[in-house]
Parts: structure tokens; C-alpha cells; sequence
């Protein structure tokens, strides 16, 4: 296969990963440009690393600092560091050369295929992580716990107390759970301040 074909082959896994996958599941515009930059930047360097004396190390170390710098200038999901490392693999695949040469489009294939496997949506789709700030401080777990899987409509399956204000009244926490009912998630909130107003009634929590 010559350098024509890997090329063709890399712009089109590219391609599918950004367009077809990721625009499709994640909706963020700006990233499409930031994944095909890196991957063809990555595939031209690397190609003209290969084909002179500087060694290859040199050309890693930096793309790994560009990665660094990338990563850190805006604030970006773990899914879409995924996305974006694999963009950067493929890039590679194609600038260097492998023998036997069909290799690197079979890589770029299978990094195609199980990004479009584990990033499906029907894979643990009810399973979900994010920062929430109560209105009151907990200080009793089990409090906690009853608190969020009332406000989430979930089963909450792991806490982490980021923050605890006594001063301010506040909680910060990181939660990961499971949706109870994916289709109406928030449908219980209209009934959540009776509750809330009963615990405190029985003295087993604090609100504003």
C-alpha cells in the first residue's frame, strides 16, 4: 500500500471519528477543528520526521507537550480527551512507516471502531457524574445520600464531599449514580420540597 493510500485512509478514519461520531454524540463544534488539526499536524510531522535523521523521540516529546498545552487551555470532558488522544494515535500511525503496510489502516479501523463501541449512548446510559452545591452542610452521609438520590431521581452509588461550608451553609459534592427513569429524570422535584420540609420538621437535616 503506498504513503497515498495510509494518507486517504487516515483523513477518511478521521473524518468518520470527528464527524460521524463525535459531532453526532457530543455537539461541540469548536473540537471538530482542534481533532483534524492535530491528526494531519501530527501526520505531517511525523512523516518528515521519518524520512530525516531527528529521531522520532524528539518528535513525540513535542506533540506531548502541544498535548499538554491543548488540554490545559480549555476545559474539556474526559470523553473528549478520549477522542482526542485517538486522533492524535492515528496521525501517528500515518506518518510512520510499519510493515507490513496495510498495519496502520487496520489500527486506525479498530481505534474507529471501539471509540464508536465505548462511546455509544446505550452503554451504561443511565449511569451519570456531576459536581452538585446543596443549600445546607451535611455532615451525616447517610443524610447526604438520601438528599441527592431525592433531588437526582437516583441510586446514588458514589459520594465525594469536595467541599464542606459550615460558615455559608453549603455542600459541594462529586456524585455518581444511576437515573431510576432516564425518560423523566426531574419529574420528582415538584414533590421534593414537602419532603424537605418534613426532614427538617424531624430534625434530620437543615435547609435555607
Amino acid at each position: 500500500m503506498t504513503n497515498a493510500l495510509i494518507v486517504a485512509a487516515d483523513l477518511a478514519a478521521i473524518a468518520v471519528l470527528s464527524y460521524g461520531i463525535y459531532f453526532r454524540r457530543h455537539r461541540r463544534r469548536d473540537m471538530l477543528l482542534a481533532y483534524v488539526a492535530l491528526n494531519v499536524g501530527v501526520m505531517v510531522v511525523a512523516t518528515a520526521l521519518s524520512s530525516t535523521a531527528v529521531g522520532a523521540g524528539l518528535g513525540l516529546g513535542l506533540f506531548g507537550v502541544l498535548s499538554i498545552i491543548r488540554l490545559r487551555s480549555s476545559e474539556i470532558t474526559q470523553e473528549e480527551v478520549a477522542y482526542y488522544f485517538v486522533a492524535l494515535a492515528m496521525g501517528l500511525l500515518a506518518g510512520v512507516d510499519l510493515d507490513p503496510t496495510w498495519l496502520a489502516p487496520v489500527l486506525m479501523a479498530t481505534m474507529v471502531a471501539v471509540m464508536f463501541v465505548a462511546d455509544h449512548p446505550r452503554v451504561l446510559s443511565q449511569y451519570r457524574q456531576q459536581i452538585v452545591t446543596l443549600d445546607a452542610a451535611y455532615t451525616n452521609e447517610a443524610e447526604l445520600i438520601r438528599r441527592l438520590e431525592r433531588l437526582l431521581c437516583a441510586d446514588v452509588r458514589h459520594v465525594v464531599v469536595m467541599r464542606l461550608d459550615l460558615v455559608r451553609d453549603t455542600t459541594t459534592v462529586d456524585v455518581r449514580y444511576r437515573l431510576l427513569d432516564p425518560d423523566t429524570p426531574r419529574a420528582h422535584l415538584s414533590s421534593f420540597e414537602p419532603q424537605l420540609e418534613l426532614d427538617v420538621a424531624e430534625g434530620k437535616g437543615t435547609s435555607r
